[in-house]
């Protein structure tokens, strides 16, 4: 069972921040994260067309027909990758810890009344970048209605 991911609010703003630790180096996760293909499968809407540099753009599909673009907004291989979707911000850093890797996942967002919903996605595709970054079967589990449980009783 991975850490839940905890809310903070600054200046109008909201923070949804997940850590999870690895027993790989930060390259290794770093690469994972990174990587366009990996990155489509547990990024949602992700459509595996990324330009990795500072100011590169991560092509996005909803699915329902609409097209939109990512901007990379920090790239320092292999601590951090952030990028900017829309008005909300993503940070992925990562440190080295006790021989293994701790990420810290951070969406920063305005509105708050997604912030239950934003929770559950995120921590259903952080499980899924897990099973891509430690090797084993993809698989996006069942467990919706206990993960909104959980965040409504914590938020």
């Amino acid at each position: 069972m991975h850490d839940y991911g905890t809310l903070n609010e600054t200046d109008d703003r909201f923070s949804l921040k997940f850590e999870r630790f690895y027993s790989q180096n930060q390259e290794a996760v770093f690469n994972v994260i990174t990587d366009p293909n990996a990155f489509s499968q547990w990024y949602p809407f992700a459509t595996g067309q990324m330009d990795l540099k500072v100011g590169g753009k991560i092509e996005c599909d909803d699915g329902e027909g609409m097209t939109y673009l990512a901007v990379i907004t920090k790239l320092e291989h292999p601590h951090l990758f952030s990028f900017r979707e829309n008005e909300d911000l993503i940070d992925i850093s990562l440190k080295e810890d006790n021989g293994g890797c701790l990420m810290v996942f951070t969406h920063t967002f305005s509105d708050e009344t997604y912030a239950v919903n934003t929770a559950v996605g995120w921590h259903r595709c952080l499980d899924v970048l897990d099973q891509l970054i430690t090797g084993r079967p993809l698989e996006w589990k069942d467990n919706v209605s206990e993960l909104k449980t959980h965040y409504r009783g914590k938020f």
